[in-house]
């Protein structure tokens, strides 16, 4: 797995290295925000770890930028930024996951590998021929045209929810199917995630993703079918 770590403290790096190597990880480190993103845009990578506060562009900026032109790397923000706008804003500029400092190494090793996970495990699904997810390619469909914009955090919640459907899930359990068990932060991430979903798939007529108040969310339609 090909890594590319933007975080400007060298102690952080020097532990993420070692971590990387007992893992079998290749990880490429720059302390540098706009040399980190000038190196991405040239260069192919499994993963980016991004911290926020990095010199001449700051992290946030380089999701952004990111998510411009690639919506299917996952970005895990890796930052001393710990308030719940905080964690919002980064999820908003299209990162997959956030994790504050100071951190376990090995917590965010198993997040690596639970993201890893879900993207190699992700069944093609379709559902009444309205909306199809691709596993290979990752793009969704919906009445046969593309849904454009799609971070690969959102691919997966909408994965997770076309199969299962209209079975009603709390954030708690949706943090753990989707984010995984080792994810820690609060359940405003799946707010965040749904109203991004609705936004990008939702129709006034027909918008699938539903709250059931004083519970959580389900998927609405009806029918599911897997393909092979």
């Amino acid at each position: 797995m090909n890594i590319l770590v933007i975080e400007d403290n060298q102690s952080v790096c020097s532990m993420l290295e070692m971590f990387f190597i007992k893992e079998g990880f290749q990880g490429t480190f720059f302390h540098n925000g706009l040399e980190g993103y000038k190196h991405f845009m040239n260069n192919k990578y499994d993963m980016i770890i991004l911290d926020w506060m990095v010199p001449d562009l700051d992290g946030i900026t380089v999701c952004r930028k990111i998510r411009e032109t690639d919506k299917g790397t996952p970005i895990i923000m890796l930052t001393a930024k710990d308030t719940e706008s905080d964690q919002v804003l980064g999820l908003e500029m299209g990162a997959d996951d956030y994790v504050t400092k100071p951190f376990s190494p090995l917590a965010l090793i198993a997040r690596i590998k639970a993201i890893r996970r879900r993207n190699s495990n992700v069944e093609e699904v379709r559902t009444n021929a309205i909306i199809k997810l691709d596993k290979e390619t990752r793009e969704v469909f919906m009445y046969n045209r593309p849904v454009l914009g799609l971070t690969p955090k959102e691919f997966d919640l909408l994965a997770f929810f076309v199969q299962h459907p209209k079975q009603v899930f709390s954030r708690e359990q949706i943090l753990q199917q989707v984010w995984g068990f080792q994810f820690y932060g609060d359940d405003r991430t799946v707010d965040v995630h749904i109203k991004r979903l609705r936004r990008k798939i939702g129709r006034d007529s027909q918008p699938f993703l539903h709250t059931v108040w004083g519970v959580g969310y389900k998927f609405d339609e009806t029918v599911v079918v897997h393909e092979n």
